[in-house]
Parts: C-alpha cells; structure tokens; sequence
C-alpha cells in the first residue's frame, strides 16, 4: 500500500507526463530523465500536462506500487522552481496540499522544534 509520511523522499518530476504510462513507463522516466534509482523505495510524482491528473509511483520492495488520481474540476498547483530542474524534490506536507488542493504559495508554516539525534 503506497502512504504519504516524513519518513519517505518525494521527487517531483517538473515535466508534463502522459498519464497511459504506467508502472514500466514511468520507471523509464525516473531512471532516464529524473537519473534516480526507482528501487530505492522514494515515491515519485508525475502530473499531466492538463494538470488534472496526478500519479505517485514507488517500489516497495517486491513491486510497483501506483497511486492514481483524475479531477473532476480544477488542476493541482505546481511548486514553483527553476525551469533547467526536471526533478524537484518536495516534502510529504507539500504533496499533501498539491493532491488537496491547497495554493503553496499561500501556505504559511509556523515554527516546530525537530529532534536531530545526529547532532549531539
């Protein structure tokens, strides 16, 4: 089952997609154009060029996993970056407001202590 957490990285592909693509098509586009290793378990994200459609594709260890999602209304905002990237990376919180509908330029985070047990 494919989840949306912190714990995962998410990768934006910048790039108008064909939404017939499915598990192999879009492996091919992650290894090609976005040079990721698909096997990796990070959850890659794939919009049309109408902007109504959206899928997340993941390998989850013994197979692909998609997560497809078509509008009925309206289109999913894009996060804006620097037109040379054809791969953005996002955070979970980001997606979830790109699939909800929520303008990222209107989102405006509060402060949060986050726990590095790295740095000691």
């Amino acid at each position: 089952m494919l989840h949306i957490s912190d714990q995962a990285r998410y990768f934006l592909f910048r790039q108008a997609v064909d939404m017939r693509k499915s598990f192999h098509g879009l492996a091919a586009v992650v290894t090609g154009s976005m040079k990721k290793d698909v096997l990796n378990g990070d959850i890659y994200i794939f919009i049309s060029k109408r902007r109504n459609a959206i899928k997340l594709l993941q390998f989850q260890g013994d197979g692909f996993a998609i997560y497809y999602k078509l509008l009925e209304k309206g289109t999913f905002e894009l996060p804006a970056a620097d037109q040379e990237v054809s791969a953005l990376q996002t955070t979970s919180n980001e997606l979830l407001c790109i699939i909800k509908g929520i303008a990222l330029k209107q989102v405006k985070y509060r402060p949060r202590y986050a726990h590095n047990p790295g740095n000691c």
